[in-house]
């Protein structure tokens, strides 16, 4: 059984910069994607990015290219997500994922994987 717990979302200001930790358990990641999904109020769930656990392999949603940075520290089973330049429009709910995957097959198979309970994000203008 996958659990994964999101932490570090809260209030920032626009232009500032938050970093949100997944710790990850109940299995061996090696074969895992872990991806990061946000939802905003009255939209879809969006994904933001994606690392492979054993190679380190990334993956972006257009919108956060070059603002956001996935990570991956092993021997702590946590995945971050530094976000950096925080717009209004980046505020959501944000979710971690954990799929039996590869990088090119995680747009596929991550609707069969694992979710935390999200942590919320608010950037103020």
């Amino acid at each position: 059984q996958v659990q994964l717990v999101e932490s570090g979302g809260g209030l920032v200001q626009a232009g500032g910069s938050l970093r949100l930790s997944c710790a990850a358990s109940g299995r061996t990641f090696s074969t895992y994607v872990m991806g990061w999904f946000r939802q905003a109020p009255g939209k879809e769930r969006e994904f933001v990015a994606a690392i492979t656990w054993s190679g380190g392999s990334t993956g972006y949603g257009d919108s956060v290219k070059g603002r956001f940075t996935i990570s991956r520290d092993n021997a702590e089973n946590t995945v971050y997500l530094l976000m950096n330049s925080l717009k209004p429009e980046d505020t959501a709910i944000y979710y971690c994922n954990a799929a039996q995957s590869r990088i090119l097959d995680y747009w596929r198979d991550y609707v069969r994987g694992s979710w935390g309970q999200g942590t919320q994000v608010t950037v103020s203008s």
